[in-house]
């Protein structure tokens, strides 16, 4: 069982930044990679980000590219989303979650955390 907690969402303005943190426990390795993705009410859940554990790969949507950061920090066990210049459409819950392989389908993913809501206002 790997046990994972988001935190940092928030309510912001358009244009502002926020750091997501995803903290994993547990049954963890070193050959696992974690995503982020997002829902909006009405949507399916998309993918946003994904980074292997050695953070050698890396992987955006294409919504989110040049705007949002994955990184990591092995030693925390600890997963970051750094998201710049926000938009009212990125407003969704964000979930991270641990995958055995790397890819962008939710159903890749095994465990996933509890999500952390991110508003952004025009």
């Amino acid at each position: 069982q790997v046990q994972l907690v988001e935190s940092g969402g928030g309510l912001v303005q358009a244009g502002d930044s926020l750091r997501l943190s995803c903290a994993a426990s547990g049954r963890t390795s070193d050959r696992y990679y974690m995503g982020w993705f997002r829902q909006a009410p009405g949507k399916e859940r998309e993918f946003v980000a994904a980074i292997s554990w050695s953070g050698a790969l890396r992987s955006y949507a294409d919504s989110v590219k040049g705007r949002f950061t994955i990184s990591k920090d092995s030693a925390k066990n600890t997963v970051f989303l750094q998201m710049n210049r926000l938009k009212p459409e990125d407003t969704a819950i964000y979930y991270c979650a641990v995958a055995q392989r790397f890819g962008s389908s939710p159903r890749g993913y095994d465990y996933w955390g509890q999500g952390t809501q991110v508003t952004v206002s025009s």
